[in-house]
């Protein structure tokens, strides 16, 4: 296949990078409320809030991870999480958006 400029030729793409940003959302099994949470590491993170060592989600445990999104920047990841903290529309609009998710 020709290519009319160099730019467009296909690359091979490199490895996922692994210094990420995490905007996660956890369903309360026991309560059923979701809790927003930022980290970098959201394996870890997850382990820490399942055996209990997180205080805002110790009580409410078993817990399950319905969403999360990534970002290469730190600043946006802690953006997203302020703006999603904040309720009114973000919260409605996140909320739409992972409903099937939240089992509502």
């Amino acid at each position: 296949m020709k290519w009319y400029h160099e730019s467009l030729q296909p690359r091979s793409c490199g490895a996922i990078p692994g210094d990420m940003h995490y905007v996660y959302i956890l369903k309360s099994l026991k309560d059923k409320r979701l809790y927003i949470g930022y980290t970098s590491d959201l394996k870890l993170r997850y382990k820490e809030h399942c055996d209990g060592k997180v205080k805002s989600t110790k009580d409410r445990r078993p817990l399950e991870l319905i969403y999360y999104e990534a970002y290469k920047s730190k600043r946006d990841a802690q953006n997203r999480e302020i703006y999603l903290k904040g309720g009114g529309k973000a919260n409605n609009d996140l909320k739409k958006q992972i409903k099937n998710s939240k089992g509502v």
